[in-house]
């Protein structure tokens, strides 16, 4: 049995359609089953990963876990995945997260490195899966595309090497049922860097469109994200932006080397995704 937390998300559900297709047992963990829309074949309970002392019951009998950083209660959470007998365990962290540092560079980076840290201080086998920005991340933009033709967003310049998030997964997939990926630390990108500005093109290539970025001051950005994020999140979010203008990402083979594929481009996400811009 494989529990996969954030059952749901982005990428836990093509984790957990990943295992499944393989014929593996999956138990899929989310705060409310009858809202979930989870393959019929995977077991699904509730659980809350910000409450691990409510979670022993999903974990006990489980080889492997797939953990999303969440819940603000990373030691304890370890505490309980191995005392339940978890021997695997693989984290969703962030590209953010640096190694061999006193502080991490922001909120983002400090709340994944939590995480990591506490689950190697245990005995379970771990993998620390760190994405550069996911290509989902583009999403938000959705709003102002099915309203418009210019999206208004802050840095439009930031260079990123997008991720889709089924190439996560794949990774994922194979570091909790194969050998050899025990202790290792994965940086994940798409194939290419590219602007904010070059998604929106290739976003508007796939329905058909001709989309434009209209650059917004940062503290106008700052306004509108802290409405429905934590101020220390946005403004590592922003930071990260602001940071990759003039830095871009350096691009890994980390997909290929693990799955024995190529990673998606962004172009190929945009054409999966475009009914969610229509």
């Amino acid at each position: 049995m494989i529990v996969v937390t954030g059952a749901t998300g982005s990428v836990g559900r093509h984790v957990a359609a990943g295992l499944l297709a393989q014929g593996h047992k999956v138990r899929a963990l989310t705060r409310d089953p009858s809202r979930a829309s989870i393959p019929r074949e995977a077991e699904v309970v509730r659980g809350d990963l910000g409450e691990p002392d409510g979670l022993a019951d999903a974990l006990r009998g489980t080889r492997a876990v797939y953990l999303m950083a969440m819940g603000g209660a990373p030691q304890r959470l370890a505490e309980v995945a191995e005392r339940c007998g978890v021997e695997r365990i693989v984290v969703l962290s962030t590209g953010d997260v640096l190694d061999d540092v006193e502080r991490q560079p922001d909120a983002v980076a400090e709340i994944h490195a939590a995480f990591e840290h506490a689950v190697a201080s245990t005995d379970m086998q771990w993998t620390f899966l760190r994405p550069n920005e996911f290509a989902g991340n583009s999403l938000q933009w959705a709003p102002q595309i099915k309203a418009g033709d210019v999206v208004r967003a802050p840095h439009p310049l930031a260079r990123t090497a997008p991720i889709h998030e089924r190439d996560i997964a794949a990774v994922a997939v194979r570091a909790l049922t194969q050998e050899g990926h025990q202790g290792a630390t994965y940086v994940l990108t798409g194939p290419h860097a590219i602007t904010h500005t070059d998604q929106l093109d290739l976003i508007g290539a796939t329905i058909g469109r001709t989309l434009r970025m209209e650059e917004i001051p940062a503290d106008q950005a700052r306004e509108q994200m802290t409405r429905y994020a934590p101020p220390a999140i946005v403004d590592a979010v922003l930071g990260q932006l602001a940071a990759a203008v003039h830095r871009p990402p350096t691009l890994t083979d980390t997909v290929e080397r693990v799955t024995g594929r190529p990673p998606y481009s962004f172009a190929d996400w945009a054409h999966e995704h475009a009914a969610d811009f229509r």
